[in-house]
């Protein structure tokens, strides 16, 4: 296996070419390199459906690396066991799936609207802030129920430390070396368990653990037992601030389509006009009602993933569409290339839900979907962030008309750092007649 079983890479590619564009430089190694292309020697890109999937199926020949914005705190115990970290996200699962949050529509739906009540008309406002809030405000409450306002405050100072940690530097520090932006991200982390840990003693100590996710992680499970109460700290953060951080890119990209597609938005807001007056009286079957709106959601997370690219590690050679990969190489998996390819999608680059239903109006899968991953490491919250962002987008159509700023230039810049955002995003809202 020599060199010709080496993916092709770019003329005057390199990290500094994919520095200055990474998103145009993505869709054109597609273009010209194939599904599998090489950005530098021992780093790769999965641009097509078939490898994209493969890699993250795959998850022993392409194990996805620890985090390192919040990993465990030192403790006496020593790291997480393998056992620890299985029943942990079994734990999570429990409060995360598709029935669970089917089961809390009802806590959901205020808080979107409430957001939407609460957008000031006739002005143009910054809206990725607000947004955040809400979707803390919501993630949190989903997560620890009537504990969530004590750990509202914690959890935005972990989002800051998350941007300290991924803003872009001269320098990439190996990650031994304390950083001021990871002294501060272990300072909010300790603060936050600190705040937790009281929380999780009072539960335990009373037997009343609690409907919400903590609660399905305190409760003993017939195959591991209890879950130590270091490991539920350790997971938190991390969870904590993906409830809301994901969203919120998503949501601003929608929110963006809402006012470039006024049609689109006329019809979520019809659809939206069958919810129930009272947003607490909202359930699941209400929620499944929203076909459209729902349709909208996900054609805008094929166009714009928030994680639009996710990074494996190769510990042994491999193969991956008849290509070598070698040991300890980086596999890049490009979700935005996946979604733009003609072969699964036609027309890929414009925007159009009805692509998401069927003729009969009901949910289809035109395509290859990889906005929440795929595999052993798919999103956890996948089903919280559609019911989040399905009832905030219901909301606010239902409201609002929105529009972009007057001008020749977007009132907002394009990051692909860490995620694929719309920073400094201002929209006007005027209310519907």
């Amino acid at each position: 296996m020599g060199r010709r079983n080496e993916p092709p890479r770019l003329p005057e590619g390199g990290f500094a070419a994919w520095s200055r564009d990474r998103l145009a430089m993505a869709r054109r190694g597609a273009e010209e390199c194939g599904d599998v292309w090489q950005l530098e020697p021992g780093v790769y890109v999965a641009a097509a459906a078939g490898p994209c999937e493969a890699v993250l199926h795959r998850a022993q020949d392409f194990p996805k690396a620890p985090s390192p914005l919040f990993p465990p705190l030192k403790r006496s115990s020593g790291a997480p066991t393998p056992e620890e970290r299985a029943h942990a996200h079994a734990a999570r699962m429990r409060g995360l799936r598709a029935q669970a949050v089917a089961a809390r529509i009802g806590e959901i739906a205020p808080r979107t609207a409430r957001f939407a009540d609460q957008w000031p008309t006739d002005q143009d406002v910054e809206i990725l802030p607000p947004v955040r809030h809400a979707l803390a405000g919501i993630g949190l409450s989903y997560l620890f129920s009537e504990d969530a306002p004590a750990l509202l405050p914690y959890a935005s100072q972990l989002f800051l430390a998350r941007e300290a940690l991924v803003r872009p530097s001269r320098w990439e520090w190996p990650r031994w070396i304390p950083t001021p932006a990871r002294r501060f991200r272990t300072r909010q982390q300790v603060a936050f368990t600190d705040a937790l840990r009281p929380i999780v003693h009072r539960r335990r100590s009373s037997g009343r653990l609690g409907d919400d996710m903590l609660g399905q992680m305190l409760r003993p499970s017939p195959h591991y037992g209890l879950l130590p109460e270091a490991a539920v700290l350790d997971t938190l953060p991390g969870i904590t601030v993906a409830t809301f951080e994901t969203p919120s890119r998503a949501a601003g990209w929608i929110l963006l389509h809402l006012a470039r597609h006024p049609r689109a938005a006329d019809r979520v807001a019809a659809e939206a006009a069958s919810l129930p007056a009272d947003p607490a009286a909202t359930t699941s079957t209400h929620l499944g009602s929203l076909r459209y709106t729902q349709a909208l959601v996900s054609e805008v997370l094929r166009l714009y993933p928030p994680s639009w690219l996710l990074t494996r590690r190769a510990p042994r050679q491999t193969q991956l569409a008849d290509y070598t990969i070698d040991a300890g190489s980086t596999v890049l998996v490009c979700p935005y290339t996946a979604h733009r390819d003609a072969r699964e999608y036609s027309e890929p680059d414009r925007f159009q839900p009805e692509r998401w239903l069927d003729d009969s109006g009901s949910p289809a899968k035109p395509g290859v979907f990889l906005s929440f991953g795929t595999g052993p490491h798919g999103c956890e919250g996948a089903a919280l962030a559609m019911a989040m962002l399905t009832l905030l987008t219901a909301q606010t159509a239902r409201r609002y008309q929105l529009s972009e700023p007057p001008g020749p230039e977007p009132s907002y810049q394009v990051t692909t750092l860490e995620g694929l955002a719309t920073v400094g995003l201002r929209l006007r809202a005027t209310l519907r007649d």
